[in-house]
């Protein structure tokens, strides 16, 4: 099973297998290793090979391989097909290692883990039941019954893979599904934090039988794996999810090869509550749950995190204070533990960084409502881990760093509006566009700010959910290109005329 030899590593002290290149799994070039952290308790549970750029030149070279001499990309759409079938069953049947894995690597809850485990073996079928409904190619009428013109879509070659360390295994899914279904061998340079259930990824492709040089895999930072990859002339995609800086320095990477590149690079999202969305008790309590949700799920660690409340004056106060008292009550710990609902952040680093967020909210003038600290040593277990407390920070403006940028921690910022007009200038005042909300009784209304707000999604009295058949990206510096849906197997595809004349004969376009 998924996580057996891993388990067996640990428990021998071993390097476990993380760098995979043309069908074999071997160390680093350099023979360099990296202890991986439990974020709950700050302590190393797991070791693996550190990678660079020998590596990452070996893996594009097995892949380049495959795809040019390999039976993959010429293997009949059907087959690609099983093979993803396959994976989506070894994923079922791996459910509870695979959850707990994703759990104790990223920070998550055991819940969280499991249901990102079911999301990626939906993302496994959809793409297969995807192209095996496709036809031969788009028939395009020439105006002659002599012409036989149709539009085909081939595989774009070696596709290059960067995730993030929030949703490891999830992230991977919608780059490598889509790209396997197109025919595409690739390489997938994990996040360096957050590695494990993407190298067990591999092992259940490896096991389902994807052929030698197909899936590989490099471990290992950015600055060395990442940039080599989107530098690489052998290259031919590189898709990239992250943040907006490094995101940035692929694209100028990849520019010097003019390689195809997919970039989502996180978002500042609006939720935008409206006071006829509050007029029951029901519809109160619903509106106030999901706007935690939206907030604080995964310790506010999504890019979609609706980390912007935006709530219409008449029912801010109570609204507001509702928020608060429930934000308080959040239970944090180790995402394992029975009743946790929060666990910690993924690093050190990154709690620094959610800290220095709100020092700047509080200089800058906003009010703390709840939380804004570590928890006391008392108040959670292990008292060790990265945790940070579920905070709200009131009378926010547009001004202020913490609305500006994406904190990707457990930071909600609240701002109030008076008019619809006002409620979509706000919830648009960013330089991302990734996704937002509206939560309104108002059917018209409802249409109305969906069809204004400029976000590559928009819930309407939910937030969070999506599915593996609509597309998900931003617009703005939320990124280019689109996931999942049929736009995201388009990313992992070349399109192609072909043009024939059934009866050839002489243009006589010169005298000769």
């Amino acid at each position: 099973m998924a996580g057996q030899q891993a388990r067996q590593a640990r428990q021998a002290g071993q390097t476990q297998r993380t760098i995979h290149v043309g069908g074999e799994w071997r160390e680093a070039a350099s023979r360099a290793t990296r202890e991986i952290l439990d974020p709950a308790d700050a302590k190393p549970f797991a070791v693996v090979a550190e990678g660079d750029e020998r590596d990452a030149h070996a893996a594009v070279a097995a892949a380049r391989r495959a795809f040019d001499s390999g039976e993959w990309p010429h293997t009949p759409v059907a087959e690609r097909a099983a093979l993803l079938r396959r994976v989506a069953d070894l994923l079922v049947r791996d459910r509870e290692s695979l959850g707990l894995l994703e759990s104790r690597d990223a920070g998550k809850t055991l819940e969280e883990g499991r249901v990102d485990i079911d999301c990626v073996a939906d993302a496994f079928r959809y793409f297969a039941d995807l192209v095996v409904g496709e036809g031969g190619g788009r028939v395009v009428d020439a105006g002659s019954p002599d012409i036989h013109s149709v539009v085909v879509h081939e595989p774009v070659g070696v596709c290059a893979m960067i995730t993030p360390w929030n949703y490891p295994l999830l992230q991977a899914s919608w780059k490598i599904a889509p790209a396997l279904a197109a025919g595409n061998t690739f390489v997938i340079k994990p996040s360096e934090i957050t590695p494990l259930t993407t190298a067990a990824l591999v092992d259940l492709l490896v096991e389902a039988g994807a052929p030698a040089g197909v899936a590989n895999i490099v471990t290992g930072p950015g600055h060395t794996v990442g940039a080599r990859l989107a530098e690489h002339p052998d290259v031919d995609l590189i898709s990239f999810t992250g943040g907006l800086a490094s995101g940035t320095k692929v694209a100028q990477a990849a520019a010097v090869s003019v390689k195809k590149v997919a970039l989502e690079l996180g978002g500042k999202n609006p939720n935008v509550v409206f006071a006829d969305a509050c007029q029951t008790d029901e519809d109160f309590d619903t509106a106030v749950d999901q706007a935690l949700n939206a907030a604080f799920i995964h310790s506010g660690q999504v890019c979609s995190a609706g980390g912007r409340l935006i709530v219409e004056e008449s029912v801010r106060e109570r609204f507001v204070a509702e928020l608060v008292r429930r934000a308080g009550r959040i239970r944090l710990g180790r995402g394992t533990e029975d009743g946790v609902e929060c666990g910690p952040l993924v690093s050190e680093q990154q709690r620094d960084k959610v800290e220095g967020f709100v020092a700047s909210a509080l200089a800058e003038g906003a009010v703390l409502r709840t939380g804004g600290r570590r928890p006391e040593p008392s108040d959670v277990r292990p008292a060790a881990g990265y945790f940070f407390e579920p905070t709200v920070l009131d009378q926010c403006h547009r001004g202020m760093k913490v609305v500006r940028e994406e904190v990707f921690g457990p930071v909600l910022t609240v701002e109030t509006f008076r008019t619809e007009d006002e409620a979509v200038a706000l919830a648009n005042d960013t330089e991302y566009g990734l996704a937002g909300a509206v939560w309104t009784s108002d059917a018209g209304r409802a249409r109305r700010v969906a069809g204004r707000l400029r976000h590559g999604t928009v819930w309407i009295n939910d937030f969070h959910p999506y599915l593996p058949q609509a597309e998900w990206g931003g617009f703005g510096k939320s990124g280019v290109g689109r996931e999942l849906g049929p736009a995201g197997l388009a990313e992992y595809r070349e399109t192609k005329h072909v043009y024939q004349n059934l009866a050839p004969k002489p243009v006589r376009w010169f005298a000769g």
